[in-house]
């Protein structure tokens, strides 16, 4: 028998204090600010989960989530293998798009932009700090290739360990940050009747110094 959601149920309670231009933070790192400690605050479980979208040089689009680990005036900052599937898709198309889906707080945060290395340095700062246990993952791994089991994978990583023991793991010349540069930025929250604020933060100069703010109908 088919089981026939009750969508009356399902339907989300929003808030409707909104969000107005009023209430913006002056550029959108400040906003995001607001909201990210809001997130934390909420104890929501991984408030640094977020979406990113790529697509390959046929434009077949593609996405997964990832862990946030950093951002600031510059962009967001995420890691993983250069050799996986979405460092090889943005070795050919270097733009991005991501979605933080706080959606407990009737909120997410869309963010359109190129992407680029953060370069070995910022990449060893964010590698350091990781428990080994995670670096042997990391450098046993060959991300998005095909494995015949996961003992196989289990058995990379024993090795890895064994031969490694009582050393530094160096950080894998294939692993790295990326960070995506914004050139746009929007707050969505969540309103009465599907009535949400949109409030968008675009780039308005080629030199991208300057930022202006759109309301976008829902």
């Amino acid at each position: 028998m088919e089981v026939v959601p009750d969508l009356s149920r399902m339907r989300r309670d929003y808030e409707t204090r909104g969000l107005r231009e009023d209430d913006l933070a002056p550029t959108w790192v400040e906003q995001f600010d607001r909201w990210f400690a809001d997130a934390v605050a909420a104890e929501l479980p991984e408030p640094n989960a977020v979406v990113v979208a790529t697509a390959d040089a046929d434009c077949a689009p593609d996405a997964r989530i990832v862990l946030l680990k950093g951002y600031d005036e510059a962009g967001f900052v995420f890691v993983t293998s250069y050799a996986s599937a979405k460092g090889a898709q943005l070795a050919v198309n270097p733009r991005a798009a991501l979605v933080f889906p706080w959606h407990a707080l009737q909120r997410q945060v869309r963010v359109t932009g190129r992407v680029e290395r953060v370069g070995d340095a910022a990449s060893d700062d964010l590698w350091d700090p990781r428990p080994r246990a995670a670096q042997l993952a990391a450098a046993a791994s060959i991300q998005s290739t095909t494995v015949d089991s996961r003992e196989e994978l289990v058995e990379r990583l024993r090795r890895l360990d064994a031969e490694t023991a009582g050393e530094k793991l160096p950080r894998p010349l294939v692993w790295g940050g990326y960070r995506v540069v914004p050139d746009s930025v929007e707050f969505w929250q969540g309103g009465a009747d599907r009535l949400h604020d949109r409030l968008r933060f675009v780039r308005d100069d080629p030199e991208g110094g300057g930022w202006v703010v759109q309301r976008l109908a829902p």
